[in-house]
């Protein structure tokens, strides 16, 4: 019974740890990385229904499936994360079971101790000469020279160069690992919110304890656009501060963010805080906006009533902070337009004017326990990715009565260590660069 269970889990590691799994895996992540990044992702249920109830995504899953699948949150969803969990397994098992048997293997040195165990390998020559012990020895003094590690016997020696490449796999399957973990850790962990803010105001940060860590001030906002009007670039001064007291001043534009103590402020977007309006002779009133979906992607405005009790309003809506100004009057139609800065208009009596428009910075502030390790695993990955190219070579050489005998191995590359031979053998002594008998498996 404990035999068979044993050999049930040996085929169990066999199959978790196969290569054709690993790399099914790999594209089934892939594809959902994917989907994760066509689908919006952590918005509130509403608009899943509101973008695909009408029109199913890819013509097959309405709202109610795209949230019943977990799309809407792919990277923190159970399968995603079973799918990252199933892959680390599958290439640990590999490395267990294939890769570090063969780094042990590299490292045992193998004493062949006759000219027929050389002739069996892959590269095998047979040199004449006057004096094999000689030839031998300044065969080892060649090797040392070029960086090769030797053991050597009596008659022999056993050569090996790149064992280093050997730890490559192993190196990149753990930096693999050690990545999807932080990348869950990040996921489960993490925090991610993102907030408008508006040049003057603040922000207090607040710690999983519920105690505020930091204070954000933005004190400049501002909206580099090309000569069409289309923003092209956001920049956003900011001050962090502890209490009354500056820890530091920095600048975040898109895809130039700002990490400290752990957090990372992220520009990401922008927005219309306020517009400031004079209503016939009365003092400039800074009134807040509010986004119009139902008028387009980027338009803010407010509804504003142009008589004491509140009658006759009319609507200000504007898709810049450069202006212009539409109104509207209460049956939809346009009243006019106001310059920003410019002279007021006349709106059913009432003279209106705009006075200026106060842009917000869209700030993602997003705190990833996980980024360490992530950047840490890349970076153990790519170091073993540059240690796998690595050739790991090994040579054999027996010197006996008229003859020296050399043999080799080669993990990759073969054909490159088949034409570094003869140059190795061609300064031996008595040596013409050619060999008397050599055979390329």
């Amino acid at each position: 019974m404990r035999a068979t269970t044993t050999r049930a889990l040996n085929r169990l590691a066999a199959w978790i740890s196969d290569l054709r799994l690993a790399i099914a895996l790999l594209l089934v992540i892939a594809i959902a990385s994917g989907i994760g990044t066509a689908i919006p992702q952590k918005e509130p249920e509403g608009l899943y229904h509101q973008l695909y109830d009408q029109q199913p995504w890819l013509g097959v899953l309405r709202g109610d499936a795209v949230l019943g699948l977990q799309l809407d949150h792919v990277y923190s969803s159970g399968w995603f994360l079973g799918l990252l969990a199933w892959l680390a397994l599958s290439l640990l098992l590999c490395s267990w079971r294939r890769q570090w048997p063969a780094l042990q293997a590299a490292l045992r040195w193998i004493d062949y101790r006759s000219p027929r165990q050389l002739s069996k390998l892959s590269l095998a020559e047979t040199l004449p000469t006057n004096d094999a012990q000689a030839s031998l020895a300044t065969l080892e003094a060649v090797l040392r020279r070029r960086g090769w590690q030797l053991q050597c016997q009596d008659n022999r020696l056993a050569a090996r160069k790149g064992v280093p490449g050997r730890v490559g796999p192993l190196l990149v399957h753990a930096g693999l690992v050690v990545l999807m973990l932080g990348a869950a850790w990040g996921v489960l962990g993490g925090q991610r919110a993102e907030q408008f803010l508006a040049p003057g105001r603040t922000l207090e940060l607040i710690d999983s304890r519920g105690h505020s860590s930091l204070t954000l001030a933005l004190d400049a906002f501002a909206v580099e656009r090309d000569p069409a009007g289309r923003p092209e670039q956001f920049r956003s001064q900011l001050q962090l501060l502890d209490g009354d007291t500056l820890l530091r001043r920095a600048e975040i534009s898109v895809n130039h963010p700002l990490r400290f103590r752990g957090v990372t402020f992220y520009q990401a977007d922008w927005g219309l805080a306020a517009i400031s309006v004079q209503l016939g002779r009365s003092p400039v009133l800074q009134l807040p906006l509010q986004t119009f979906p139902q008028l387009g992607d980027q338009v803010w405005g407010l509804v504003l009533p142009t008589r004491p009790d509140g009658s006759n309003p009319v609507l200000l809506s504007l898709a810049s902070e450069q202006g212009p100004v539409d109104v509207y009057g209460g049956d939809g139609q346009l009243q006019g337009s106001i310059a920003v800065g410019g002279e007021p208009l006349l709106v059913q009596d009432l003279p209106i004017r705009v006075d200026s428009v106060l842009p917000a910075s869209g700030i993602l502030l997003k705190r990833d326990p996980g980024v360490p390790l992530v950047y840490a695993g890349f970076a153990v990955a790519l170091l073993g990715g540059g240690l796998s190219l690595l050739a790991t070579r090994q040579l054999w050489a027996i010197a006996e009565a008229g003859q020296l005998h050399v043999a080799g191995l080669c993990n990759r590359n073969l054909t490159a260590f088949a034409a570094e031979l003869p140059q190795l053998l061609a300064e031996l002594p008595g040596s013409s660069g050619e060999t008397g008998n050599s055979q390329q498996a």
